[in-house]
């Protein structure tokens, strides 16, 4: 079987997941999952993986993810890890679109960037006098 790799993004969080065949270990920015922190990523990366059952035992995944924040990181890493096992075994999708839509399918919502003269803010209008 040859590599499958997918992506997800969330905010301004990218990850790119590599899915192999092996003996279900995984790895994100090269540190084992079992000793990612924070606990709360750990758990959200974690939710695909507990879904596939014995399939998630059967690959290895190594997830390289960048930009952002923590949650955003584990929100991506999420999703490209769902993607990945989708490709691998067909049948999960319904698994995971009946657990939660946001595994397979990207939460576009970005920041709206900030305009000029305006402070930084996205829209706040800059405060006037006529005195």
């Amino acid at each position: 079987m040859k590599n499958i790799i997918t992506s997800g993004r969330r905010k301004q969080s990218i990850a790119r997941a590599v899915l192999s065949e092996g003996k279900g270990k995984i790895t994100v920015n090269h540190i084992d999952l079992k000793t990612y922190s924070p606990e709360l990523s750990r758990l959200k990366i974690m939710e695909p993986l507990m879904l596939a059952g014995d399939v998630a035992s059967k690959v290895n995944i190594d997830i390289k993810v960048n930009g952002g924040g923590f949650i955003t990181q584990a929100d991506a890493a999420r999703l490209a890890i769902a993607r990945a096992l989708v490709v691998y075994n067909g049948k999960l999708k319904e698994t995971f679109l009946d657990y939660d839509r946001q595994l397979l399918v990207a939460d576009i919502r970005v920041r709206e960037v900030g305009k000029p003269n305006h402070h930084g803010q996205a829209r706040a209008r800059t405060q006037t006098s006529y005195r």
